[in-house]
């Protein structure tokens, strides 16, 4: 008999989402827009420590409208994060911009300041000064902020934050995707908490989140009949995937609190491997969601590799995956400019995303113990 599944991290839902759902089919709100969407924003915001946000069907679409309003046109450079999933990237494409890969550091794995710096250097140098940056914080690991932050002021290049994977990490004490100019979350079924699919796009400015509501709603002009004076798009979430985030957002913490502790057990069941890293903060400043939790499996002499374990799980039914595969060594993305240290294809050839559910049963963390012990010896 085949085992059941255990996965990387599924939705997780919390009881209350489906009286936000009835309370939508009640009042006959099932159209795109209304109240669960108005109140999804408030809440939303007011979590985050923010003042404005957008909630959108995706949060690619969040990303896109990011680029649209920050002003990036064709032929314009985009600087991102080599090392993150390709969403990132083709929000990038779709405004035929061009991508410039930065690799990672070793401590944050995010994007690394002082290749960022060399890079817009040598940008500028070329007559191409980069027109925006957007920054990843990966698997729900804060980015080294102050550094970032810093290049990008003394170079009065805007940042964009792609929190999509950062929901509810920190920084100092301040929340994720709270830094830049325009800042993105993604709802995605497999994030921390999900709106099946959806995101949003969040701003301390007023003028950018309008922006973003008049584009996500077809950019239809202000006349009583259709009328329209810029291309738009269909991006807006609807009322309905709105309440299942409202109740999504009532049990955050408490699913940000049980990642983590799934992030300190698997770092005492590791602890006696000596050749196994498991991805955690390097200091205090940072508090990660450990959306999910990562692992190196280093050289060692027993000849135990990631693709041991990796195949070892998937034999289990057990869901795992290596790290993210840069961007610059996408078929598609391969020939555009970038800046490398070798850090990101390191973590690709040795990293190991493991089972990080929020709703992970102790049953099954004793299948993922016991399979990887066997698999260690």
């Amino acid at each position: 008999m085949t085992k059941d599944r255990i996965f990387l991290s599924s939705p997780h839902m919390g009881g209350k989402e489906l009286d936000f759902i009835h309370e939508a089919f009640e009042s006959n709100w099932i159209a795109p827009l209304g109240p669960n969407v108005d109140n999804f924003e408030i809440e939303l915001a007011k979590y985050c420590g923010i003042d404005h946000c957008a909630a959108l069907s995706a949060g690619s679409a969040a990303l896109h409208l990011a680029l649209i309003i920050l002003g990036v046109e064709q032929n314009d450079e985009v600087l991102c994060s080599t090392f993150t999933f390709s969403a990132t990237v083709n929000a990038i494409a779709y405004q035929k911009a061009i991508p410039v890969f930065i690799d990672s550091e070793k401590d944050t794995w995010n994007m690394c300041p002082i290749t960022l710096e060399t890079a817009i250097k040598e940008r500028i140098a070329l007559g191409k000064k980069p027109k925006a940056l957007v920054l990843v914080h990966l698997y729900g690991m804060p980015s080294k902020m102050d550094e970032i932050i810093a290049v990008c002021s003394k170079y009065q290049i805007p940042v964009i934050e792609d929190a999509a994977e950062a929901l509810g990490a920190s920084y100092k004490g301040k929340k994720m995707g709270t830094f830049g100019e325009v800042n993105i979350f993604s709802f995605n079924g497999n994030k921390i908490i999900t709106t099946s699919g959806g995101g949003a796009l969040v701003s301390n400015n007023e003028e950018h989140v309008k922006r973003a509501r008049f584009l996500a709603t077809q950019a239809r002009d202000q006349a009583p009949h259709y009328q329209h004076s810029n291309i738009g798009y269909n991006y807006r979430m609807s009322n309905i995937t709105a309440g299942i985030g409202r109740g999504q957002l009532q049990v955050l913490d408490e699913w940000i609190g049980k990642r983590r502790a799934n992030n300190k057990w698997y770092q005492e069941l590791f602890s006696d491997y000596d050749f196994i890293d498991v991805f955690k903060e390097y200091n205090d400043d940072l508090k990660s969601n450990h959306w999910l939790t990562c692992v190196i499996v280093n050289p060692n002499n027993k000849g135990i590799t990631r693709e041991h374990i990796r195949i070892g799980l998937e034999k289990e039914n057990i869901e795992c995956r290596p790290l993210w595969k840069p961007m610059h060594q996408q078929p598609i993305f391969s020939e555009y400019p970038k800046y490398l240290n070798g850090v990101s294809d390191k973590l690709f050839e040795l990293g190991l995303c493991l089972p990080s559910g929020s709703n992970l049963t102790n049953i099954q963390k004793q299948r993922i113990e016991t399979t990887l012990k066997d698999l260690l010896k």
